[in-house]
């Protein structure tokens, strides 16, 4: 039987600080590097003191592994050029509200891939080396990592959503991501991942507006008039949609519109509205994007509430909207 280790030996001493900044998880390579030999690892494991992790990693406790464990195991079980990618590399450096069903891990081509029930380990033509975080546990930076995030996820809902809370909690900006997405060659929501994109930036102002026209003639409502000028004592205000005669007014807002600078400015310009008795609703880019239909509900119950009813002749106010 083989002598059990003490354990003040400084081999597991180390093993154990090791773990700490690892999850509690240290790989087969890194506790034969400390000195602790393939019998003495078994030994832990059968006293019932350290769990295995896959066949690649050990766990330094008996209790459950936390998720920083499992992203340590999924590196360690995939190879030496391993990293975190897409939602788990962003979970990894920061990213919260967000939750990930199985660590993704790529490898490249050609790569030796060791398959893993617990972990989604994956060769990529995508992997390169300048694309890895310079810290931390192995992973892609995060503007790489949500662009691919939002390219794997499992619906269009999930890859807006993924795109738009790294923005919104700064991990990256809508600008680094904007360059990273110039990358994606062939991929089906490509044109998805760059429209969302354009809304971060604020740069698809008059594209929002189009397509929400577009849905309006397609629902059957009436077509508003477009940037239409409006003054109000010493300012002058140009609303995004206009329905005159059944005094609605709809602003298509980019998320520049949740940033401290334009709350002002935007308050007043409702609340100026309002006071002329006109309705006001918002249609925020994202919502266009995630759910149309309710949006567009609340747009008709406002144009009728307004006076408009189906099967209506367009009034004279709306012959003038500019053509689209």
């Amino acid at each position: 039987m083989p002598r059990r280790t003490p354990h003040d030996d400084p081999r597991p001493v180390q093993a154990r600080q090791l773990a700490a900044r690892q999850g509690g998880v240290v790989s087969r390579p890194q506790l034969y590097d400390l000195g602790l030999t393939r019998y003495e690892v078994r030994g832990q494991v059968r006293g019932g003191r350290w769990q295995l992790v896959g066949d690649q990693s050990v766990c330094l406790h008996n209790s459950e592994i936390s998720d920083a464990g499992h992203r340590w195991a999924a590196v360690f079980q995939s190879g030496p050029r391993a990293c975190l990618d897409g939602a788990s590399a962003l979970v990894a450096g920061g990213l919260e509200r967000y939750e990930v069903q199985r660590h993704r891990v790529s490898v490249p081509r050609g790569a030796r891939v060791r398959r893993s029930a617990h972990y989604d380990i994956r060769q990529t033509r995508r992997w390169d080396a300048s694309d890895l975080a310079v810290s931390g546990i192995p992973r892609t930076r995060p503007d790489v990592a949500a662009v691919r995030a939002a390219l794997w996820a499992a619906s269009d809902r999930q890859a807006t959503y993924v795109l738009t809370l790294v923005v919104q909690q700064g991990l990256a900006t809508a600008e680094e991501l904007g360059r990273q997405s110039l990358r994606i060659r062939r991929d089906r929501r490509r044109r998805l991942v760059h429209t969302t994109i354009l809304d971060l930036l604020d740069g698809a102002r008059s594209l929002g507006e189009l397509d929400v026209v577009r849905a309006l003639r397609r629902r059957g409502l009436p077509p508003p008039t477009r940037q239409v000028l409006r003054r109000d004592g010493a300012h002058r205000y140009y609303l995004d949609l206009y329905w005159e005669d059944y005094a609605l007014v709809v602003e298509v807002d980019g998320i520049h519109h949740t940033w401290a600078t334009n709350v002002v400015g935007d308050a007043l310009r409702q609340n100026s509205l309002v006071i002329a008795r006109d309705r006001v609703l918002r249609l925020p880019l994202l919502g266009l994007r995630l759910e149309p239909d309710a949006f567009f509900a609340q747009i008709e119950e406002a144009l009728v509430a307004g006076g408009w009813q189906r099967g209506n002749v367009i009034r004279t106010g709306q012959a003038s909207a500019r053509p689209v």
